[in-house]
């Protein structure tokens, strides 16, 4: 397992042990930190909004069109660093990734 540093809607900076080949969203929902995550991995919700920083942004795979569109209809939508964490897959070499849970719409 690899760390995931999680920066939750209180602004406390947590580590997780993040497994790979699983979605942000599914470690994130398991320690219930205000992930929704209510479509479960659809892409078609939004709840599972995450700032990625900005160090990692060019290391992760470019958001595709749905999750794009989905993105640009958020309040906190922010072009740079704006991800639905359902459909970012966590990997070994994404070790250290250092997220922020959106806040809440």
């Amino acid at each position: 397992m690899a760390d995931l540093i999680v920066v939750d809607r209180d602004g406390i900076e947590r580590s997780l042990a993040a497994r790979a080949g699983v979605s942000i969203m599914e470690t994130l929902r398991e320690v219930e930190w205000g992930v929704a995550a209510i479509c479960g991995g659809m892409c078609s919700c939004a709840t599972c909004h995450i700032y990625v920083g900005e160090s990692w942004q060019g290391r992760l795979p470019a958001p595709q069109p749905d999750e794009k569109e989905l993105l640009q209809e958020l309040v906190g939508y922010d072009p740079a660093k704006s991800r639905l964490s359902c459909q970012v897959n966590f990997e070994e070499e994404l070790d250290g990734l250092r997220i922020e849970i959106a806040p809440d719409e």
